[in-house]
């Protein structure tokens, strides 16, 4: 059966800066483990640590632009563009611009704090 979910569950963000992550799908919103779907809204100058996740995630940006940094380059996804990180491999996310962005990112599995693999710093 079909089930509506009503409203996110804000998450805690990483980074220099506040960022509004509304989890709507996932571990802790609706219980969900095997994917993940969260709306983002990222300020200008924010910056997180980076991360080799045990997950895939996709990324579409519905406003501004998010730099996404790997050890192969570094990718500026606009809105309207998309980007996939592969699980186990180096990535780290910021919105350098001014105006900040608004994305939505999907993990495969569920995101988890304990599956993140954050740099120490």
């Amino acid at each position: 059966m079909a089930k509506r979910i009503d409203e996110p569950t804000i998450i805690q963000s990483a980074g220099n800066k506040p960022k509004r992550i509304e989890e709507f799908v996932g571990r802790v919103n609706s219980g969900t483990e095997g994917v993940s779907v969260a709306r983002m809204t990222s300020p200008p100058g924010w910056v997180e640590p980076g991360q080799m996740p045990a997950f895939d995630e996709y990324t579409l940006v519905l406003r501004g632009s998010l730099r996404v940094e790997t050890r192969q380059g570094t990718l500026d996804v606009a809105a309207g563009q998309a980007v996939h990180a592969p699980r186990g491999e180096w990535v780290r996310y910021s919105t350098p611009a001014p105006g900040g962005a608004e994305y939505v990112a999907v993990c495969v599995p569920a995101f988890s704090p304990d599956t993140v693999h954050r740099d120490e710093g």
